[in-house]
């Protein structure tokens, strides 16, 4: 089993361009996109890190900021009892990440469903296509600059209104 300090002290000699911080007590990488598949590959491959399970992957956006989207990888060293979260910025002018899916298999669905939500682009990744949304359906609804859809909850003393301006399909 690897200490913390060790850990941290190992990630800094090998990557010294990585920042280390903490998140909710488990330990937090920003790594830019460039070393993300030598820093996750040396993650899981090294038998005393041994950070072999991908529980997450998700977007975030953060409209206004640069880089505006960031793609957060949450990984776990069962045999050393041990989360760590990476955090890799995104630039909204070009949107690619390489691809985690042939390390770690349980990315494949959710670099997926990231790329269909905020349009983020995993490169390298084995099909890479919308999962949740449809074929046709047009930008990314989890992006902050997609307008809301709103949509009136009908309840007894509303619903004359609500079904009067409701849109309903034609036959």
């Amino acid at each position: 089993m690897i200490d913390r300090a060790t850990l941290v002290q190992r990630i800094q000699q090998q990557f010294p361009s990585v920042i280390v911080g903490e998140e909710s007590g488990d330990l937090a990488l920003t790594v830019g996109r460039i070393h993300l598949l030598e820093v996750a590959g040396t993650l899981r491959d090294d038998p005393e890190l041994a950070f072999t399970f991908l529980n997450n992957l998700c977007g975030v956006d953060y409209l206004g900021r640069e880089p505006r989207f960031e793609v957060v990888i949450h990984l776990t060293s069962m045999i050393n009892r041990m989360r760590i979260v990476l955090h890799v910025g995104v630039p909204e002018n070009d949107p690619t990440i390489p691809s985690l899916a042939r390390l770690f298999p349980t990315a494949n669905f959710q670099e997926r469903e990231t790329y269909d939500m905020f349009g983020i682009i995993f490169t390298g990744h084995p099909r890479l296509e919308r999962i949740l949304m449809p074929e046709d359906w047009m930008g990314h609804p989890q992006r902050k600059d997609v307008p809301l859809g709103y949509e009136e909850v009908a309840f007894t003393h509303n619903e004359d209104w609500v079904y009067a301006n409701k849109p309903f399909a034609k036959e």
